[in-house]
Parts: C-alpha cells; sequence; structure tokens
C-alpha cells in the first residue's frame, strides 16, 4: 500500500466512530470503535470484514476519508448516519459532496434473515427480496441509509459482488456452513495520498 500509518478498528457492531486528528507514530488499532475517520495525510484507515460491508467514505473537497464497518448491527444502530454527522460536525463536510464505494458483501442472494421480526427494524421490510424465504437486501438498504443522510444517488457505488457466493472473499456465513465457522477477513483501506 506505500503508506506510512495504518489506522484499524477493533471492531464491535456498534454505531461508534473515531475521529483522528493527531498523527499516528506507530501502527495502531482502536478499541470499541467501527468507523474511522481522518483528514490527514498518508494514513490508511482499514475495516475489516467477511460479509458485512466496509463503507469506504471521501469527501473531495474538504479532503476528509471515512472507512465504516456495516454489518446488520450497524445498519440498524445508523452507523452510517452517525459516521457522516461526525465527518459535518468535526470536519465541516457537506454530505451531498461525500463519494462513497460499498465493499463486496453479504448479497440479497444470500441475506438470509431467518429471525428478521426480532432482529430488523420494520423499515427494512420493503427490502426484502424473496418474502418467503426472509431474504434481504443491504446493499439497497446501505444505499438508501446513505442517501437518508443526504448523498447524492450518483455518489454511491455498490461493488455488487457477494462474498458468500463468490469464492475469491472471505465468507463468515458460507465458512459456517462448509467449514464450522473457520474464516479469515477481507480488508478494505481507504488514504488521502501527498499529490
Amino acid at each position: 500500500l506505500r503508506l506510512p500509518r495504518l489506522l484499524s478498528a477493533r471492531q464491535v457492531h456498534g454505531r461508534d466512530v473515531y475521529c483522528l486528528r493527531e498523527p499516528l507514530t506507530d501502527d495502531t488499532a482502536i478499541d470499541a470503535v467501527d468507523a474511522l475517520v481522518t483528514d490527514l495525510i498518508g494514513i490508511g484507515l482499514m475495516i475489516q470484514q467477511a460479509d458485512c460491508q466496509a463503507v469506504l467514505l471521501f469527501d473531495p473537497i474538504r479532503q476528509v476519508i471515512g472507512a465504516v464497518h456495516c454489518g446488520w448491527r450497524g445498519s440498524v444502530q445508523g452507523i452510517l448516519a452517525e459516521t457522516i454527522s461526525v465527518m459535518a460536525q468535526s470536519y465541516g463536510t457537506k454530505p451531498a459532496d461525500l463519494l462513497a464505494i460499498v465493499s463486496p458483501s453479504l448479497g440479497p442472494c444470500c441475506g438470509e434473515f431467518v429471525n428478521f421480526r426480532e432482529e430488523l427494524p420494520p423499515e427494512f421490510v420493503p427490502f426484502m427480496v424473496r418474502e418467503k424465504e426472509n431474504y434481504f437486501d443491504f446493499w439497497r438498504i446501505t444505499e438508501y441509509q446513505l442517501m437518508a443522510a443526504g448523498m447524492v444517488q450518483e455518489h454511491i457505488r455498490i461493488e455488487g459482488t457477494c462474498t458468500c457466493c463468490s469464492g475469491d472473499y472471505f465468507s463468515y456465513r458460507r465458512a459456517r456452513r462448509e467449514s464450522g465457522g473457520m474464516t479469515g477477513r477481507n480488508c478494505s483501506v481507504i488514504a488521502l495520498r501527498q499529490e
């Protein structure tokens, strides 16, 4: 990656955001957060995921970046809106200026939630893709939540590869089915570079 420093999160499927304001002297992991934000050059913000989404955010006007670990629990808790709010309050980011990319993650083809009535809020029901089988499209949920936070649809790119279907990525659900739950993690990194 050719980055001097890497900042990662010890993710907990929550909605806490860490704002990095001071340069790092070593690679660092922050406990109990699921989103990282900075305007510092040369620091990679890293998110790990196996079916959850990494949502990478870039404000090209104010040169601010964010990296969000967004699984179904984070979606329910509003991690995306919280991260965008922190970027706005801390750096003056306007949500309409943001660009976002959503990593390969659990697709609607494999997004089964048998206990969705207990786990998911009623506002997620319109994103059910197979009502009989309780499948949900979290790619569309993420797009909806980003737009509800003020982003422009044309500024949102969803990679669209299902980690559970594709053998190219680690998948918690696939590993649970095939190998008793042993799996690795995919990493997504965003950084500001000196021009």
